[in-house]
């Protein structure tokens, strides 16, 4: 798991060694792929030129690296100790656990991978109301949407990760 101490600015990013970088890099896509790709790329201007680095390199990955990705997202309405996860999943409440806790189950028997959505800001019935329209979704369609979320999420992350959100 990343530190997360180690960055206090996208100065410090950009000075931080290949290996130091990809492992920081991982709390915002957990893509080895991502964080070679982002980490190779430094040193960043500013907070766009990196952001703009890491959505392309998450669009760029291989549907293998995204379900990498996929794999450190914890089910949407499931309780979690990572910080990001809960601050980002703030809009769950009490009242649409059960129904998210089932449309996870449909969900995942569809696709084969965890429900993924850019939660922030977001309460648990909007949350809810999307699974179910995504689950209409055929696989190449859906397959758009989880990059375009997953995109969403590593573009808040990176502004975390180097202090400016």
């Amino acid at each position: 798991m990343p530190n997360l101490q180690t960055v206090s600015g996208l100065a410090d990013f950009n000075a931080l060694s290949p290996a130091d970088a990809e492992r920081e890099l991982m709390a915002c896509c957990a893509s080895h792929a991502f964080a070679r790709t982002v980490a190779a790329l430094r040193p960043h201007r500013d907070l766009a030129q990196l952001t703009a680095t890491a959505d392309t390199a998450v669009r760029a990955l291989e549907w293998p690296d995204v379900l990498e990705a996929l794999g450190a997202h914890p089910r949407i309405g499931e309780r979690t100790t990572e910080k990001w996860s809960r601050q980002e999943q703030a809009g769950v409440g009490d009242d649409v656990l059960a129904e998210l806790a089932q449309g996870n189950r449909d969900y995942e028997d569809r696709f084969g991978h965890v429900y993924l959505i850019c939660a922030t800001g977001l309460s648990g019935r909007q949350m809810l109301d999307r699974l179910n329209e995504r689950l209409l979704n055929d696989e190449e369609s859906e397959r758009r949407v989880v990059r375009d979320e997953l995109a969403r999420i590593t573009r808040l992350r990176m502004a975390k990760l180097v202090g400016v959100a």
